[in-house]
């Protein structure tokens, strides 16, 4: 049996409980990770490649990326980093960029443009489940943007099924801190980009991380708490 070690010993058996508490994999599985070049997905997708040494479930993967067009495009790197890893890949190339305008671009639009490629190229490769980077900080942040900007309490699933169970979405870092992901990348020194939107530093998600980060500052629990509360709903106190 292989024996994981450090940090990633911790992610892998974070990871491990998520898809175990949700049911996220099986037996025969195509696994298309959806690697946007950032460190939570390569993570994602180390940990998920090496986890296939030892799990009892037997399950294939294939590193998609979408390249949106950015001036600066991370997919010869990965393109590289992937034949590294000696593991499947496809590169897409969209050209939704040049039909949009700067002010227009969001990270809902970043996100809707790349899901919609993503899931295109996916059920053509006939992949059972999509798994994402998203973490537990992107769950509460997403928690906090939706109940501030769209009135309504919800989040990230961990599990999803979409297209009527065509294919399933799967987020295994659901229980991973950031702080370790970050770590892990820097001991692993895996050639992760940063966001290339050019306004990634005003968005909306960016103001819900510095207000959780000085919350923090007097509740140091806070991003379990938000996390937490998802699962800990009392019908008798809401409206």
């Amino acid at each position: 049996m292989a024996v994981l070690e450090g940090t990633e010993f911790y992610i892998s058996k974070r990871a491990g409980k998520a898809m175990t508490d949700y049911n996220m994999l099986a037996d025969g599985d195509k696994i298309a990770v959806a690697v946007s070049g950032g460190k939570d997905s390569l993570t994602l997708l180390k940990v998920l490649k090496d986890r296939k040494r030892f799990v009892p479930i037997k399950y294939d993967l294939i590193a998609l990326h979408i390249d949106l067009g950015y001036p600066r495009s991370y997919a010869k790197t990965l393109e590289k980093y992937f034949k590294k890893m000696g593991i499947e890949y496809r590169i897409k190339r969209s050209d939704a960029l040049k039909q949009t305008k700067r002010k227009d671009i969001t990270c809902f639009w970043c996100s809707w443009n790349r899901r919609k490629e993503l899931f295109q190229l996916a059920d053509k490769l006939k992949c059972t489940k999509v798994a994402l980077g998203h973490h537990k900080d992107d769950i509460v942040e997403t928690m906090l943007l939706n109940l501030f900007f769209q009135g309504e309490i919800s989040a990230m699933a961990p599990r999803q099924e979409l297209f009527r169970g065509k294919i399933t979405l799967i987020r295994p870092l659901a229980y991973v801190e950031e702080y370790m992901i970050k770590r892990f990348a820097k001991e692993e020194r895996i050639p992760h980009s940063t966001c290339l939107c050019p306004n990634s530093e005003i968005s909306n998600r960016a103001r819900m991380g510095r207000i959780i980060s000085e919350i923090k500052k007097v509740c140091p629990d806070v991003k379990t708490n938000i996390f937490r509360s998802l699962k800990r709903i009392k019908q008798d106190y809401l409206l």
